[in-house]
C-alpha cells in the first residue's frame, strides 16, 4: 500500500469535515478580500461626497464582511481541528495496532526512540499535514482562483498581474523555502529520534552511568546530537524565512503592478477612478492566502515523510499468532512437534518440542542460556507462531481462538515484567481492573508481599517509581507474580522469575511460587535446579531440543551433575 493510499484510508471517514473546513476557510478569506475591496471602493466613492443612500449597500457589505470573517474563521478552525484530531486519534490507534501485532518479536532492531517518534512526532506531523498543509493549500487554490477571476472581470490586465504575483508567492516562495531547508527537513525526524534514544538511556540508566563514570560521555553524546538537531532546525527556519521574504516582495511588486495597469486604464477610460483603489487594496488581502504556503510546504514534506514511516509499521514482520474469533473451551495447553524461529534467525530456535500442560499439572523447563526456554514460552503464549507443528488450547489451534479470551486464561509472568511508575494498587489492577481491596491483598498474600505492603505508610497507594526503582529485585518479582495471580488464569507461564536475584532470595521466591501455584497449571522456566522436587515433570532443553524429560526424582540428580542450566 502506498503512503498516499494509507493516508486516504485513515482520513476518509473525516472527508466531509475536511471539505467543510476548506469551504469555510475559503469563505472566511473571501470575506477578508471582500472587506478590503469594498472598503477601498467605499473610501474612494465617499471622497466624491455622493448622497449617503448611494453608499448604503457598501456600508452594509463592509459590516457583513467584517463580522462574517471572524465568525466563519472560528467555524473553520473548529471544524478543521475537529477533523484533524479525529484523524490523529485514528492514526495513533493504527500505529499502536501495527506495533502491537509486531511485538515483541517483530520489532527486531527498531529503537525505542524510533517507536516514540512514530507514536508522538509522526502522528502529530500527520495532524499538521492536514491542518497546516492540505487545508491552507486547498483554501489558497479555491480563493485565489476566485479573486483572480473577480479582478480580471474588472480589468483583465489587473487579473493577470494578481495571478503572476500569487504564483510567485504561492510557488516560488515554497520552492525556495524547500530548496534551502529541504535536506534539513529530510534529516529532522531521524535527528529527533537519534536524540530521544540517548536521553531515554540517560534517564533510565542514570544510576549505572554515574556509578561507572560514564555520565559525562553520555551527556556529551546528547549534547552533540542536540547541536545537530539545533542546526537542522535553524536551516528549516531559514527556509521558512526565505519563503516569507519572497512572499513579501511579491506582494509589493503586485501592488505596484496593479497601480501601474490601473492608472493606465483610468487614463484610457477603461476603468472608473473609484475602482483604482479596489485594484490596489485587493492584493493586500489576497496575499493572506500565500503567507502560510512556505510553512505549509514544509509541513507537507514533513507530514508525507511521517506518513511513510507510519505506513512502514505495517510492513514490520508479524511473527505472532494470527488470532481468530472462537471462544475458549477447555484448559489444556499443548505444543506438539513444534519448530519456532525468531524473525531474522537463520535456524529454528525450537525444534520438534512437545509438551502438554493439563489443569493442575506443573512442569519445570531448565536449560542453558540460548537453549530455547523463552522461545517455548513465547510460542505457548502466542507471541511467536510455530513454523511446524501446532499449539492448541482446549484442543483448538491458537490461530482460531479469540485473543482476549485466551489472554484471560493464559498469563505470562516474565523476568522483565514491566511495572508502571504508579502505585502498587494500580500495578496490580492491570491484572484485574475491577479487583476489590480484599482481592488485591489476597494476591499479595499469595506472593508473600502482604506484610511488606502493610508496613508502608501509604499501603497499596505506595508508588513504585520508574522501573520500580523503589522496590528491591525480590519485591519487584513478587509484585509481578501477585499481578499474575490476581488475574486468576487457568494456566500460568513463569519465565525466569528468579533471574538476577541472589541465591537466598531466589530460593525463597521459588518456594513461594510453588506454594502459590499449587493446584494451578504452571510452566516454570528457570535456571535453578533446587526446589523443583514437588513438580510433576522436569524438561531439559538443549540447543532448542528436548534432551531429557521425566519426574524430578529421575531428572534432577543427573541434571545437577551435568549442570546444563548453570551457564
Amino acid at each position: 500500500m502506498t503512503s498516499a493510499r494509507w493516508l486516504l484510508r485513515i482520513a476518509r471517514p473525516e472527508a466531509w469535515r475536511l471539505l467543510a473546513a476548506a469551504a469555510l476557510g475559503s469563505l472566511a478569506l473571501s470575506c477578508s478580500i471582500g472587506l478590503m475591496a469594498t472598503s477601498g471602493w467605499l473610501i474612494s466613492r465617499a471622497a466624491q461626497q455622493p448622497p449617503v443612500l448611494y453608499l448604503t449597500v457598501a456600508i452594509v457589505a463592509v459590516r457583513a464582511f467584517g463580522i462574517g470573517r471572524g465568525v466563519i474563521r472560528y467555524a473553520e478552525r473548529l471544524v478543521g481541528h475537529d477533523a484533524a484530531f479525529r484523524v490523529l486519534a485514528r492514526t495513533r490507534v493504527q500505529a499502536w495496532l501495527d506495533l502491537d501485532r509486531a511485538a515483541p518479536a517483530g520489532l527486531g532492531k527498531l529503537r525505542s526512540g524510533d517507536v516514540l517518534a512514530s507514536l508522538v512526532g509522526d502522528v502529530e506531523a500527520v495532524q499538521d499535514l492536514l491542518v497546516r498543509a492540505v487545508l491552507p493549500i486547498a483554501i489558497a487554490l479555491i480563493t485565489g482562483t476566485a479573486t483572480v477571476v473577480m479582478l480580471g472581470a474588472l480589468l483583465p490586465a489587473a487579473g493577470l498581474v494578481l495571478l503572476a504575483g500569487l504564483l510567485v508567492a504561492g510557488l516560488a516562495a515554497p520552492a525556495g523555502s524547500l530548496l534551502v531547508a529541504g535536506r534539513a527537513e529530510r534529516r529532522l525526524a531521524p535527528a529527533k529520534a537519534a536524540l530521544t534514544d540517548p536521553v531515554h538511556e540517560l534517564l533510565t540508566g542514570s544510576a549505572d552511568l554515574i556509578a561507572y563514570g560514564a555520565a559525562p560521555a553520555a551527556l556529551a553524546r546528547i549534547a552533540g546530537r542536540d547541536r545537530m538537531l539545533t542546526s537542522l532546525s535553524r536551516k528549516s527556519a531559514a527556509g521558512a524565512g526565505l519563503g516569507v521574504a519572497i512572499g513579501g516582495a511579491a506582494l509589493a511588486f503586485t501592488v505596484v503592478g496593479e497601480l501601474l495597469v490601473g492608472i493606465q486604464a483610468v487614463r484610457e477610460g477603461q476603468l472608473s477612478g473609484v475602482l483604482l483603489a479596489v485594484l490596489a487594496l485587493t492584493p493586500l488581502a489576497a496575499f493572506e492566502l500565500t503567507t502560510t504556503l512556505p510553512a505549509a510546504a514544509q509541513h507537507l514534506v514533513r507530514g508525507l515523510r511521517a506518513v511513510d514511516r507510519l505506513r512502514a509499521l505495517e510492513d514490520l514482520p508479524h511473527p505472532s499468532v494470527a488470532w481468530g474469533n472462537k471462544a475458549v473451551s477447555g484448559h489444556t495447553l499443548t505444543i506438539l512437534g513444534a519448530d519456532a524461529r525468531w524473525p531474522g534467525s537463520a535456524h529454528p530456535t525450537l525444534r520438534d518440542v512437545t509438551l502438554r500442560l493439563a489443569p493442575g499439572r506443573r512442569i519445570a523447563v531448565v536449560g542453558a542460556s540460548g537453549a530455547g526456554k523463552s522461545t517455548l514460552v513465547a510460542a505457548l503464549a502466542g507471541f511467536l507462531a510455530t513454523e511446524r507443528g501446532s499449539v492448541t488450547y482446549g484442543g483448538v489451534p491458537l490461530g482460531e481462538l479469540d485473543e482476549d479470551s485466551f489472554r484471560r486464561q493464559v498469563v505470562v509472568c516474565a523476568q522483565d515484567d514491566h511495572l508502571f511508575d504508579t502505585t502498587i494498587r494500580n500495578n496490580l489492577l492491570v491484572g484485574k481492573p475491577d479487583a476489590t481491596t480484599g482481592e488485591l491483598m489476597n494476591a499479595l498474600r499469595q506472593a508473600r508481599l502482604e506484610a511488606w505492603v502493610s508496613r508502608q505508610p501509604s499501603g497499596l497507594d505506595t508508588t513504585v517509581g520508574e522501573r520500580a526503582v523503589q522496590l528491591s529485585g525480590g519485591e519487584r518479582q513478587r509484585l509481578a507474580l501477585a499481578r499474575a495471580l490476581l488475574a486468576d488464569p487457568a494456566i500460568l507461564l513463569l519465565d525466569e522469575p528468579t533471574a538476577h536475584l541472589d541465591e537466598p532470595t531466589a530460593a525463597e521466591l521459588t518456594r513461594d511460587i510453588l506454594t502459590a501455584t499449587r493446584g494451578r497449571a504452571t510452566l516454570l522456566v528457570t535456571h535453578r535446579l533446587d526446589g523443583l522436587e514437588d513438580l510433576d515433570e522436569v524438561i531439559v532443553l538443549g540447543h532448542g531440543e528436548v534432551s531429557r524429560r521425566g519426574h524430578p526424582a529421575d531428572i534432577l540428580p543427573s541434571a545437577r551433575t551435568r549442570s546444563p542450566a548453570r551457564s
